[in-house]
């Protein structure tokens, strides 16, 4: 019998479909054995298995559109998407820092979260798991035309803290376009698997202000795979264009703890600062978890369910590191300018509940920012530039 638990708090007595994807289906053997086979010449880039597949030689999309009434550079990347293209594509750690070494393949829609969550799993089991890749993979993956969804934005406001608006916060964007970037992190050949990996920066860049009224194409791929001394770090860059103009970009940076063999590049771990000042405190509850769940679509385990938790090493649920974001900004809300850069390197999980202390401070046009604990230790610090 499950453990009575208070209404704020995850339940323990879920499915593992529901952790991930909230109600849906029990992991049975049919769809385990159908998230493992490989596609037989059809079905769409979210059944994929392997990306590296659909990087044709040289780095281009070169399949003949031949089919009547389409459009070509349409046709090339649905062909592309639905036969895999093999060749010799680039392999270099740093091709995919360059755009004329990535293959383009193009989805008539954004994946779905959820399969892709429980393929993460699945390819975390021993001996399910292939190995992963040395470099990123030549890939770059796009949709286009994503609507903005007034609703789920009213929804997100709320649980971030932002007024309503019909201005986009500079983390929406991110939240939208996300399926996407999951898509790429949850490619077997992708360097880091999901259920290792940790979220230790994110770089927004807002050129305009987007509106409920613009229609976003999304691109999204990786760079700059790096070695650290807890293991190795990979760049997901995700761009969010209208009519061809790039009017957003977002770089998230995730670690994978591994053993390197030069140690990479190592922190400095000299004394701490004091922190500056707390300008507010604010009480997060175990609801931040499950609710930003639900409206961004990033429902790993670990934000919503102690049992999720704690399979990955904590005792109790941690806050998403992009709430986190999204607050801080939405209390500043009121003076940001209409094009600015924000970044922030995350520090310590926020356990679930607790109680955070916001600090920021005017630099000139722009701020600094942070979030503590009671300690003093930082959850997070910022700039907005």
């Amino acid at each position: 019998m499950a453990r009575r638990r208070r209404g704020d708090e995850p339940a323990d007595d879920l499915s593992v479909g529901e952790l991930i994807d909230g109600p849906t289906e029990v992991l049975t053997p049919e769809i385990r054995a159908a998230a493992l086979a490989a596609p037989a010449g059809g079905g769409d880039l979210e059944a994929t298995r392997d990306l590296s597949g659909l990087a044709p030689a040289g780095g281009g999309s070169d399949v003949p559109a031949d089919r009547p009434g389409s459009d070509p550079a349409t046709s090339a990347s649905t062909d592309a998407r639905r036969s895999g293209i093999s060749g010799g594509a680039p392999t270099g750690p740093t091709a995919s820092g360059d755009p004329a070494a990535r293959a383009r393949v193009e989805l008539p829609r954004l994946p779905a979260a959820g399969p892709l969550y429980r393929r993460a799993l699945l390819n975390a089991v021993p001996g399910l798991g292939g190995r992963r890749g040395e470099t990123v993979p030549t890939v770059e993956l796009a949709v286009g035309g994503v609507p903005v969804d007034p609703e789920r934005l009213a929804d997100y406001d709320r649980v971030c803290g932002f007024r309503l608006a019909d201005r986009l916060p500079a983390t929406f964007p991110h939240v939208m376009g996300f399926p996407l970037a999951l898509r790429m992190i949850t490619a077997p050949e992708f360097p880091i698997p999901l259920t290792g990996v940790v979220h230790v920066g994110n770089r927004i860049t807002v050129h305009r202000p987007v509106t409920v009224a613009d229609r976003l194409d999304f691109t999204t791929w990786a760079e700059n795979l790096r070695p650290r001394d807890r293991g190795r770090q990979v760049d997901v860059v995700l761009v969010g264009s209208v009519d061809g103009e790039e009017v957003w970009r977002g770089v998230s940076t995730y670690l994978g703890r591994q053993r390197t063999p030069d140690g990479g590049e190592r922190r400095d771990h000299g004394e701490r600062p004091p922190p500056p000042a707390a300008t507010a405190r604010w009480q997060v509850t175990p609801r931040v978890g499950t609710d930003y769940a639900r409206v961004s679509g990033d429902h790993n385990p670990i934000h919503t369910s102690r049992w999720g938790a704690r399979l990955l090493g904590f005792p109790r649920p941690i806050a998403h590191g992009m709430w986190s974001k999204a607050r801080c900004l939405a209390a500043l809300e009121s003076r940001l300018p209409e094009a600015y850069t924000v970044d922030v390197a995350f520090k310590l999980p926020v356990p679930l509940p607790s109680t955070v202390a916001f600090s920021a401070t005017a630099l000139g046009p722009g701020w600094d920012f942070s979030l503590h604990d009671r300690r003093g230790r930082p959850h997070l610090v910022g700039t907005i530039r």
